[in-house]
């Protein structure tokens, strides 16, 4: 039985990275190794912690891996005026980019990461070395939350699931949904999800992202720019046991979109980046090679 806490487990995390002011946002990122820079960004209700191995096993592989928290999630702020939706988000990576000085970067993208950085490939294509994509959604307009995610949408019943997402709730939502039993996530870094969602404003500029998905046309196309007729190599990898954003129909979808002849299937669930860091790790050092 481990001795640490969620809190130490933050603690070390948050000593393990550092700040940077992204257009006022006081910005926490993760910054590992040297090579090739590795832009990864994050999706809900997770930050950059969920990608800490990956990044580690990038350094092992002569890559530097990067992570930022979007605002209002992880150790980065929450502005209450900040605007919440999914261009914006790819405006303000673009300018985390910047802000780090990466002039050109591999992409990997999860979750809501995936239209976020859809967003960002499509307005940055001469700024990406590679697009790695997780297990996300590419089409836009048809997509509808998981099941477990609905509530979070809604006023007052939104609130109410936040205040009802507990160490205990979380713990059995994150083995069913996000990690297979394989190899078990010590306790107390699953419950660090829990605080660092609800750190600071108990969650709100959560809820307001939940609220503020983009489900317009005009967003799909400029999301479909990012994969199709592009001049830097695009590879999925799939938690092919994921039971919200499953492989046959999100995976698929994005197969066709990109035209791809593969999809990289792994036996896991949502939160792959948990148990199979090393896999996505020598596939994005794979893409890396192919200039």
């Amino acid at each position: 039985m481990s001795s640490r806490s969620a809190e130490q487990v933050i603690e070390e995390h948050s000593a393990s990275g550092k700040y940077v002011n992204v257009d006022g946002v006081k910005t926490f990122y993760l910054d590992r190794g040297q090579g090739e820079p590795v832009f990864c960004i994050h999706g809900v209700p997770t930050s950059s912690f969920l990608y800490r191995k990956v990044l580690k096993e990038l350094e092992a592989k002569g890559l530097r891996g990067i992570a930022i928290d979007l605002p209002g999630l992880g150790l980065s702020d929450r502005p209450e005026d900040f605007d919440y939706s999914f261009p914006n988000f790819a405006h303000f990576c673009a300018r985390a980019a910047e802000q780090l000085g990466l002039k050109r970067y591999h992409l990997v993208i999860h979750d809501i990461g995936g239209p976020i950085g859809f967003a960002l490939a499509a307005q940055n294509r001469e700024k990406i070395l590679s697009l790695t994509i997780l297990n996300t959604w590419i089409e836009v307009d048809k997509f509808q939350k998981p099941l477990p995610m609905r509530p979070f949408e809604k006023p007052v019943l939104g609130e109410a699931q936040l205040a009802a997402t507990t160490h205990t709730t979380w713990q059995l939502l994150f083995k069913t949904m996000g990690v297979s039993n394989s190899d078990p996530i010590p306790t107390e870094e699953i419950n660090a999800y829990v605080d660092l969602l609800k750190r600071d404003d108990g969650g709100k500029a959560f809820l307001k992202i939940m609220r503020n998905f983009d489900h317009s046309a005009a967003f799909r196309e400029l999301c479909h720019k990012a994969v199709q007729d592009v001049p830097y190599p695009v590879q999925a990898v799939w938690g092919a046991e994921d039971p919200a954003l499953d492989y046959e129909r999100y995976g698929e979808e994005i197969k066709q979109v990109a035209r791809l002849k593969e999809v990289h299937k792994l036996p896991a669930k949502h939160f792959l980046q948990e148990d199979q860091w090393k896999a996505i790790a020598a596939n994005i050092a794979a893409i890396a090679t192919k200039k």
